[in-house]
C-alpha cells in the first residue's frame, strides 16, 4: 500500500534508523517487519503495509568481492591499540620518495620531505612520558612474545602501566620491573595461569623485587586482583605433560573436594594443582613421574609429595603407588 492508493504513510513515533527491531505497522500494529536494504524499505511481514521507504544507506559506495579488496578501498583506520605509546592513532610520513601517484620526488622537494620526516620522528617523543611509554611497552611486546601472552593480555598490561605512569608510581623503580608486575596483574585478572616465578625468570629480574613492586602497583592503582586457584593450572599443566582431558577432569573435582573440605587454604596453588595432577594420573593409569609434575609447575618434588600426602589423607582417596 502506497500514497496512490489513498493511503498516508505515517513515520512511526518508535521508529530507529539503525534497526528494525522498534519498528511496527501502524495499520495491523504488528512488530514483525522486514528491513529490505536493497530496496531501502521496511514492510510489515503480515499485512504487507510500506512502513518506510527511502531509507538512507549509511554503508560505503563502493563494493568489494575478497577481503584483500575490500581492505584496500577501507579509508577507515585500525582501532585504538593501548600496546603503541601512541595507542596508534598518529599519521607516519612514509620513507618511500614518491608522491599520491608514484612519481619520484624532485631533489629539492624530497629534501623537505626528509625535514618533515625528521621533526616528524621528534615530536612524537617530545615528553619523559611519551619515552618512557616507547620504552615500556617495548619490554612488554618482548615479555609477551617470550612467554607466549595472548594479545587481549598485552592489551590489559598496557592499560594498567599507563594507569601506573599517571599515578607517577615509575619514579624509583626501574621500567623492567613495572612491566614485569603489570603483566603479571594482567594474568591474574584475566585468569591466565602465570607464576611470579616464571615472570620474573623471563623478565631477568629478582623476584623479590617483582612482589613488591606487584604489591605497591595494587594499593596504588586500587585495582581487583582475583586471587589464584589450583584449578586455574590444571589446564595448562595437563597440557605440558600431555595429560588427557579424564585426568583434567578428575584433577578439577579433587581440588574442589578438598576446596570444600577446607584443606586448600592458605597452600600454594600451584603445589596443589601439581598433586592434585599426581593423584588423578595413578587414578586414570596415566602416570607420571613426580620429577615431571614437579618441573612443569616450577615447585620441588617435596612439595609435589607433600601435598599428595595431604589430599590422599584427608580425602581418603584409596591409591596404588
Amino acid at each position: 500500500m502506497d500514497e496512490t492508493l489513498g493511503i498516508k504513510k505515517k513515520r512511526p513515533s518508535n521508529y530507529d534508523k539503525d534497526s528494525c527491531t522498534r519498528a511496527y505497522c501502524i495499520e495491523c500494529g504488528s512488530t514483525d517487519v522486514i528491513c529490505d536494504e536493497a530496496r531501502g524499505e521496511i514492510i510489515c511481514n503480515k499485512c504487507g503495509l510500506v512502513i518506510e521507504e527511502h531509507m538512507m544507506d549509511l554503508g560505503p559506495e563502493w563494493r568489494s568481492y575478497t577481503a584483500e579488496e575490500r581492505k584496500k578501498r577501507s579509508r577507515v583506520g585500525s582501532p585504538v591499540n593501548y600496546s603503541i605509546h601512541d595507542k596508534g592513532l598518529s599519521t607516519m610520513i612514509g620513507p618511500e620518495d614518491k608522491d599520491f601517484y608514484g612519481k619520484k620526488l624532485a631533489p629539492s622537494r624530497r629534501a623537505e620531505i626528509y625535514r618533515l620526516r625528521k621533526w616528524q620522528r621528534r615530536t612524537r617523543t617530545h615528553s619523559s612520558r611519551e619515552r618512557n611509554l616507547i620504552q615500556a611497552l617495548s619490554e612488554l611486546d618482548r615479555l609477551t612474545s617470550q612467554m607466549g601472552i595472548p594479545r587481549s593480555i598485552k592489551e590489559e598490561a598496557a592499560i594498567i602501566y599507563r594507569k601506573a605512569l599517571e599515578k607517577r608510581m615509575s619514579r624509583g623503580t626501574t621500567i623492567e620491573v613495572m612491566v614485569a608486575a603489570t603483566l603479571y596483574a594482567a594474568c591474574r585478572i584475566r585468569k591466565i595461569p602465570r607464576t611470579l616465578d616464571e615472570v620474573a625468570e623471563n623478565s631477568r629480574i629478582n623476584k623479590k623485587q617483582l612482589g613488591q613492586c606487584f604489591r605497591q602497583l595494587v594499593r596504588t592503582i586500587d585495582v581487583a586482583i582475583p586471587i589464584s586457584t589450583p584449578i586455574d593450572f590444571i589446564s595448562r599443566f595437563s597440557n605440558e605433560l600431555g595429560l588427557s582431558g579424564k585426568v583434567s577432569g578428575r584433577a578439577i573435582k579433587i581440588l574442589e573436594t578438598a576446596k570444600k573440605a577446607g584443606i586448600t587454604a592458605g597452600k600454594d596453588p600451584t603445589g596443589l594443582a601439581a598433586a592434585a595432577l599426581y593423584i588423578s594420573g595413578i587414578l586414570e593409569d596415566e602416570r607420571r613421574t613426580q620429577r615431571e609434575i614437579a618441573r612443569v609447575a616450577r615447585v620441588t618434588e617435596v612439595t609435589v609429595r607433600n601435598r599428595y600426602k595431604e589430599l590422599v589423607k584427608n580425602l581418603q582417596i584409596a591409591v596404588a603407588v
